[in-house]
C-alpha cells in the first residue's frame, strides 16, 4: 500500500470512529506503527487531522476531507456509471459538469471517446465546469472546447463558487448537464453538502435541457444540507447495480429514467 492509499485509509478510519491510536491504525492497515507515527505527522502538518498522545483524531467530517484525499469508495462502481453516463453525450453537443469523483471519471470517458475528439466539423464537444479539476482532464487529454467559470475555489472539492461563476453560467445554454450529488432523494430532490455548490449545481440546472444527474447507489435515498433541484427538474438518474430495486422503482415512479451501470 503507497502513502497516499494509506493516508485515503487513515481518514476513512478517522471518519468513522472519530479517532484512532497508532496500534489500532497499523493493525488494520497491516503497517508498522512508525510508519502510522510518520503518516499522522504528515497528515497533521497539511491539517488534515490532530495529533494526539498515541493517536489522531478527525478534524472535520468525510464530506469535506479535500477530494484529493478522499479513498476510492464504490470506485468500480463509479467508473461504469461515468462510461455510462458519457454514452448520454452526443457530439457537437454543449455539456455542463459539476464536480466530484463521480464525475471525473464522466469526465475521463468523455475524454477517450473518439467521436468527441475527431475535430470534424461540427463534432466538437463544448464543456462548461466550474471544477478546475475536471477542466484539467480534458485539457491535458482531449480536443475539446473547455469553458470554466470563475469564483473562489473550494480546496476540498476543486470547485468553483460564487457570484463571479455565476454570472458566467445565467449567460449560457447547456444541451445537457452531468451532475454529481451528495445526496439524491424522490422527496428532497437532488443536494449538496455545501451551499456555495449546491447554487453554482443549482444554475447549471436552470440552464440546461437536459438534467442527467450521477450517483453511485450509497447517495440514493440520502439527504444533504443544501438543495440543488427538485426532482421533478431531474430526467436521468445514472447508478450502479447495488441500487435496490425499491429505491429504482420508486425513482420511476417520480418519472425519472434510471440507468444501472
Amino acid at each position: 500500500m503507497d502513502r497516499y492509499a494509506r493516508w485515503n485509509a487513515l481518514l476513512e478510519l478517522l471518519t468513522d470512529s472519530g479517532r484512532v491510536t497508532v496500534e489500532e491504525a497499523a493493525e488494520r492497515l497491516d503497517v508498522s506503527q512508525a510508519t502510522i507515527r510518520r503518516d499522522f505527522d504528515q497528515l497533521a502538518q497539511q491539517q488534515m487531522i490532530t495529533r494526539t498522545r498515541g493517536g489522531a483524531v478527525a478534524n472535520g467530517v468525510s464530506y469535506d476531507l479535500p477530494l484529493r484525499y478522499k479513498s476510492a469508495k464504490h470506485s468500480a462502481e463509479k467508473q461504469r456509471i461515468g462510461e455510462a453516463a458519457a454514452r448520454l453525450v452526443a457530439p457537437g453537443t454543449v455539456v455542463g459538469l459539476n464536480g466530484g469523483t463521480t464525475v471525473t471519471e464522466v469526465a475521463r470517458a468523455l475524454a477517450v471517446r473518439p467521436d468527441l475528439n475527431a475535430g470534424g466539423e461540427g463534432s466538437q464537444l463544448t464543456v462548461v465546469t466550474n471544477a478546475l479539476n475536471i477542466a484539467n482532464e480534458l485539457l491535458v487529454r482531449s480536443r475539446m472546447k473547455i469553458v470554466v467559470a470563475g469564483g473562489v475555489v473550494r480546496p476540498q472539492s476543486f470547485e468553483v463558487v460564487g457570484p463571479l461563476g455565476g454570472a458566467l453560467l445565467r449567460e449560457v445554454t447547456l444541451d445537457i448537464v452531468l451532475l454529481g450529488v451528495d445526496a439524491l432523494d424522490v422527496e428532497l430532490g437532488a443536494a449538496s453538502h455545501h451551499e456555495g455548490e449546491a447554487a453554482m449545481n443549482s444554475l447549471m440546472v436552470a440552464r440546461a435541457k437536459r438534467v442527467v444527474v450521477i450517483a453511485d447507489s450509497s447517495k440514493l435515498g440520502g439527504h444533504a444540507f443544501a438543495r440543488i433541484c427538485p426532482i421533478t427538474q431531474v430526467e436521468t438518474l445514472v447508478t450502479d447495480s447495488g441500487a435496490s430495486s425499491s429505491v429504482v422503482a420508486a425513482f420511476r415512479e417520480a418519472g425519472v429514467e434510471v440507468i444501472c451501470a
